[in-house]
């Protein structure tokens, strides 16, 4: 987003070939998946990308499927030296435990993407994060001894949580864009229950706020931590960027109403947002609400439960 702001095109490139084998991971193999689990994560990335984004979506799957295994040994395999591809660092840290052949290809695989798009799409810069800066180098590299060109790469450093683990299914602790995975009031929660050392970290990678912008908040900030101006500019800048203000404006919403312990102000919706994950079940037919606690064990006896209803501790 940034980059199309400045006049570039981007292009999303959406791994449905190299999906198939898998990035080797630091410690381990990751499990293999099928072709179908593959496709149908294609068809909801793509239909995410291009409602948040607007840009063009590609899928590697498209020109890598038809390259049979001699033509890929010879126009690609044959410009990588094991040497090279034995000091990267994703391969370098599985010596020990053992990497696949599988695994091992990869890097040739999204090296093979990059000079596909350069020759057909003149895309000359890949971008990503800092864990594929070695796959590609092997891109630039492939091109540069294939096509005798230059192109390039820019890497940013990983979001991170505070203890340095990455965001992601592997590590279980994803966010996800889709709201329906991850409302917009659950998201606003996670983020403003974020520790407060990372939030102007956050501010300065995840919004488009400016320069100047993120240190006001971050002076006003320090002044009086306990508003959590920063997490709340975080929240709003996220949300509505993703879902819109009118998501954004539900969640603190729900958040306001929760925290007032006055819960008709919330719609259906609302609620089922505001209570999700929570233990609920469905009524058949009338009950009155003391027989309906007592009935459903949530009280012991009915004189509980009309205390419980008089001092408000149950609505």
């Amino acid at each position: 987003k940034r980059l199309a702001k400045y006049g570039h095109k981007p292009i999303l490139l959406v791994g449905g070939a190299t999906g198939l084998i898998g990035d080797p991971k630091p410690t381990a193999e990751r499990p293999m998946i099928s072709k179908e689990e593959v496709e149908h994560n294609f068809k909801g990335l793509k239909k995410q990308a291009e409602e948040i984004f607007g840009f063009e979506v590609v899928n590697n799957y498209d020109w890598i499927k038809d390259i049979n295994v001699i033509d890929f040994l010879r126009d690609y395999g044959k410009y990588f030296n094991i040497n090279y591809m034995l000091a990267k660092d994703k391969v370098k840290s599985r010596m020990e435990s053992g990497i696949t052949y599988a695994e091992f290809s990869y890097m040739i695989l999204q090296a093979l993407d990059f000079m596909y798009l350069y020759e057909n799409r003149d895309c000359v810069l890949q971008v990503a994060w800092s864990d594929q800066w070695g796959n590609i180098t092997s891109g630039i590299e492939l091109v540069r001894r294939k096509l005798g060109k230059e192109i390039y790469g820019m890497v940013m450093p990983l979001v991170t949580d505070s203890n340095g683990v990455k965001f992601g299914k592997t590590e279980g602790n994803a966010l996800w864009l889709d709201k329906n995975k991850t409302s917009s009031y659950e998201l606003y929660q996670y983020l403003i229950n974020l520790e407060d050392s990372m939030i102007i970290d956050y501010l300065k990678k995840l919004t488009f706020l400016s320069k100047e912008e993120i240190e006001k908040i971050e002076e006003e900030n320090n002044k009086e931590p306990e508003k959590r101006l920063a997490h709340k500019a975080l929240a709003r800048e996220i949300i509505t960027d993703l879902h819109g203000k009118e998501e954004y404006e539900s969640a603190v919403k729900i958040s306001e109403t929760l925290f007032s312990g006055d819960i008709s102000k919330l719609n259906e919706k609302e609620i089922e947002e505001a209570f999700k994950g929570v233990e609920s079940f469905e009524l058949k037919g009338e009950a009155n609400i003391v027989d309906l606690l007592v009935d459903h064990e949530i009280v012991k006896s009915k004189r509980e439960a009309r205390e419980f209803i008089s001092n408000g501790s149950i609505s």
